[in-house]
């Protein structure tokens, strides 16, 4: 296998495939409301991530719209995907999360949030999750670099994700770190770098993401005024390919490209086609005998 995809992950705990719920939790973002900045991240649009969810109502409207047409034996993870969802009091949180858990069938709660976004208290919350479901949290790091950071205005450096790993760690809460591969300064060494941090943390998993400039975004004021060229396919490909030889073997794979919506994205147009991606990558790997950690 040449690497650990959450997919064959599911199959092999659960015995079949697991359906995700993309929950719009309602929550807002720090880094939008001037908290630690505004605008938000130079490639994140209004909905924070979360413009594939159609929102149709509150947060278990939502779920029991998914599940409508469900079988009775199908297995979904509730995933709080856009903005920061641990952005709010505990029993907020608390009163949030357990409206997602309200059908047997959701057998693992995912927790989409920032570094900053974590305390004591919220982890601890959080870990109580355990008993009932999988948890897991979902951090976007993008880069290891704190220069890329500030030009992306990611709005926190690295010693606060440091800090927030070592305490879902703590309380034995799995993460799931998110980078992104192509962004404005970066090439091939930067997101190996980056690749090789996430893996040194001792994570649960990670998501690999490729680069899209989407209408409405900071990034598509760059890239129209050719401040920024996103990397062709081929690029990505082998960056990718590169990334995952050097992540630790035992690390689970959530994903390996970006999604943007079609009629949102600008660039680049290979974006719009996942299984050429997912194709372009396995050759490479397959062609240069690369597998996930083989370059450890």
């Amino acid at each position: 296998m040449l690497y650990n995809n959450l997919s064959t992950y599911f199959r092999e705990k659960y015995g079949k495939r697991v359906k995700k719920i993309c929950i719009d939790g309602g929550f807002s973002c720090p880094n939008r409301d001037g908290k630690c900045g505004t605008g938000g991240c130079i490639y994140c649009g209004e909905r924070g991530a979360g413009e594939h969810i159609v929102k149709s109502g509150g947060i278990r409207a939502q779920v029991l719209d998914a599940l409508e047409n469900a079988k009775s034996d199908d297995v979904f993870v509730a995933y709080f995907q856009n903005f920061s969802n641990t952005y709010a009091d505990v029993e907020t949180l608390r009163a949030r999360y357990d409206e997602a858990l309200c059908d047997k069938r959701i057998k693992a709660l995912a927790i989409g949030t920032r570094p900053d976004c974590l305390d004591e208290e919220k982890v601890r919350l959080i870990a109580e999750y355990a008993t009932r479901v999988d948890v897991w949290v979902e951090l976007g790091l993008q880069t290891s670099s704190d220069a890329t950071a500030k030009i992306i205005n990611r709005g926190y450096g690295r010693d606060v994700f440091d800090i927030a790993v070592a305490l879902l760690k703590k309380h034995n809460v799995p993460a799931v770190v998110h980078m992104i591969i192509g962004l404005p300064g970066e090439g091939r060494r930067e997101a190996i770098e980056t690749a090789k941090y996430i893996s040194s943390l001792g994570v649960w998993g990670i998501k690999i993401h490729s680069i899209y400039v989407m209408e409405g975004t900071a990034l598509a004021d760059m890239y129209r005024e050719g401040l920024y060229t996103p990397p062709t396919l081929e690029e990505y490909a082998s960056i990718a390919a590169e990334c995952i030889g050097h992540i630790d073997a035992n690390m689970i794979i959530h994903r390996i490209t970006g999604d943007c919506p079609r009629d949102m994205l600008i660039a680049p147009e290979w974006n719009r086609d996942k299984n050429k991606i997912i194709n372009e990558l396995r050759t490479y790997m397959k062609q240069r005998c690369i597998s996930q950690g083989s370059l450890v």
